[in-house]
């Protein structure tokens, strides 16, 4: 608790007691005014003086007004016992909302102890402490166990364990050696790390990590938004409410007294608490949950959106696949080591990603071939080997085996020679597959868009269980297929995009929500997209639909249990029903107010079932 709280906290406990004390007292003797005057403003004063400070300002009828009309008026009526409970119990209810809120905001704020406050660069031999953002791309840092990384890099010296936990949300360290990339934000665990600087603070993850966070709460939802326009207008006609209900039937009737007590009843149980506070309260909370599962959420807005996802389209390389190619498959009529030898060297000076992935298998030393001669397009002849596709082996008059094969065959022959093959494929992505089965069990339709061939697009698609896939792809027609999906599904759902690479970066504005791969994915798509998955781990598309749909129902179920038992006692209490006086308004209000905060803070709790239905 802050030190606010804990002082709110004395002054409630200091009026409980004073207020029991004065129960028992009473029982023997007259009660008077001064003996419940002081206790009241022990616990009242604030609330008092923050709505005459709001009345100067322009602002009459917050729930602080309300109360303080109330109050005043039980007093006046010398309902004495009435006045201070009621403001008792909304100064606790006030509590218990302030730390709720309190918990939820550190939920987003630890995300903040992710920025590094100094960074140690590496200058003429010396080693210099200084501001993250005073470090060029190029230079190099010094990282030592448990320091923060500060700036995006490459290692180039050391080997560690580091903690990402901060930025994805895995708690498993990951181990980094030279030539691993790395990010600011991480913790280096173990190791003395030293780091080539790959970027400017301001272009870093965690910079960008932080601007997110930020902006975040600019975006409100739909939902946020009719709450804040309900609650001003809906305060003016309560007040206006309670004095018609006040002045009419007590010049009709006489009863004056009764007819004051039920519309000061009345301000009591319309104040707004529970709808202004909770709900906000939901949503916030949801994105602080989503943010410790390494998915980060740029505003309310998006979560709402995303709650009402009907249809999930991907994009393949780089999103469901790893966007780099593999060996699969040698065949070879030699020694498999030597067929992959002769294709290596072969490839030795190929920047092609198929020749790089051959050199990358073939892990011993090579030595660079003489005469290399090269077919754009079909492939190379270096030293009297052939390396390519089957257009070279035409070319070149060789008969090689007829291979039907997902991914890009590589044929290999020497002096005239067919020797064998090797097969080159992009490697689906681990949790691609329960990415696709979480979606369906949340009731998705899935989709796939690609530039590939529709063999690869289909070899992918059939593995994974996609629903619909459409390939040769580019750009422009990625977004025009995007338009035409999201005509069909209508204007009542959501079509969410899930890609990576900058050619998605348009398809990721264009979507209703798009969701963009923050590890490894461009900048260009992460500035595009409206959700960021730092672990570029597909499977968390599910979860956050699932987290999206869960904080929508818990908001909308605080609106519920606010405007049904508002309703009921406002309605008793107007009818003047035995019973129903100003104790049933203090839980109307207050009660309700509390109870809805403890449900909205299930936001904040992560559920162990994470695609599980979530009709609640």
């Amino acid at each position: 608790m802050t030190g606010k709280q804990k002082f709110v906290l004395s002054r409630i406990i200091l009026t409980a007691v004073s207020f029991v004390a004065i129960i028992i007292y009473a029982a023997s003797r007259e009660i008077n005014l001064l003996i419940f005057l002081i206790p009241y403003l022990i616990i009242g004063y604030d609330v008092l003086w923050d709505a005459v400070s709001n009345i100067f300002r322009g602002h009459f009828f917050d729930e602080k007004f309300l109360m303080s009309v109330a109050t005043i008026g039980a007093i006046a009526l010398g309902e004495y016992p009435e006045a201070l409970a009621v403001m008792l119990f909304y100064q606790t209810g006030e509590l218990f909302m302030d730390i709720a809120v309190n918990k939820s905001r550190r939920s987003i704020d630890s995300l903040m102890d992710i920025y590094p406050e100094y960074a140690v660069v590496v200058r003429s031999g010396k080693e210099l402490r200084c501001e993250p953002g005073e470090v060029a791309v190029g230079e190099e840092i010094i990282v030592r166990p448990g320091e923060r990384i500060a700036l995006d890099g490459r290692v180039i010296g050391g080997t560690s364990s580091v903690d990402t936990s901060a930025l994805t949300g895995e708690s498993v360290p990951r181990d980094v050696a030279e030539g691993d990339r790395v990010f600011s934000g991480s913790v280096n665990l173990s190791g003395v790390l030293r780091i080539e600087v790959s970027a400017e603070y301001g272009d870093s993850i965690v910079s960008r990590i932080l601007e997110l966070v930020e902006s975040a709460a600019e975006k409100k939802a739909k939902t946020e938004n009719f709450i804040t326009r309900f609650a001003r207008v809906y305060t003016p006609i309560v007040v206006a409410s309670a004095v018609i209900l006040a002045l009419i039937p007590s010049l009709i009737t006489g009863m004056w007294s009764d007819w004051i007590h039920r519309a000061l009843m009345f301000l009591v149980v319309s104040c707004p608490c529970a709808l202004v506070i909770s709900v906000p309260l939901s949503f916030f909370g949801g994105i602080g949950a989503a943010s410790k599962r390494g998915i980060l959420i740029k505003g309310s807005v998006y979560l709402e959106q995303l709650a009402k996802t009907d249809v999930v389209v991907f994009d393949k390389t780089g999103t469901l696949t790893y966007g780099s190619f593999d060996v699969i498959e040698i065949s070879s009529k030699i020694d498999k080591d030597q067929l992959l030898c002769l294709a290596a060297t072969a490839e030795y000076g190929s920047n092609h990603p198929v020749a790089r992935s051959i050199r990358r298998v073939y892990k011993k030393q090579l030595v660079a071939p003489k005469n290399v001669e090269e077919f754009p397009g079909k492939g190379v002849i270096s030293d009297g080997v052939a390396c390519g596709n089957a257009s070279l082996m035409e070319h070149l008059g060789i008969k090689v085996d007829e291979v039907v094969a997902t991914g890009t065959v590589v044929y290999v022959a020497r002096d005239g020679k067919y020797l064998g093959h090797i097969i080159v494929a992009d490697r689906v992505k681990d949790n691609s597959q329960e990415a696709v089965e979480g979606l369906h069990l949340l009731g998705i339709f899935t989709v796939m868009l690609t530039g590939d061939n529709m063999a690869a697009a289909r070899a992918v698609s059939d593995v994974l269980g996609i629903d619909e896939v459409h390939s040769d792809l580019l750009p422009d027609t990625k977004v025009a297929k995007l338009e035409e999906i999201e005509e069909e599904v209508g204007s009542e759902a959501t079509v969410c995009y899930v890609g990576d690479g900058i050619n998605d970066a348009p398809v990721l504005a264009t979507a209703e929500v798009g969701i963009s791969m923050g590890g490894m994915g461009s900048d260009a798509a992460i500035e595009a997209s409206d959700i960021v998955l730092m672990d570029d781990d597909p499977a968390k598309v599910a979860e956050a639909i699932y987290l999206s749909r869960r904080t929508l129902s818990i908001a909308k179920q605080n609106i519920t249990l606010a405007l049904v038992v508002k309703g009921i006692v406002l309605l008793l209490g107007a009818l003047g029903v035995p019973g129903v006086g100003m104790w049933a308004a203090v839980f109307a209000d207050v009660g309700v107010s509390v109870l809805a905060v403890l449900n909205a803070m299930r936001c904040m709790r992560l559920p162990k079932n994470l695609t599980a239905p979530t009709e609640e």
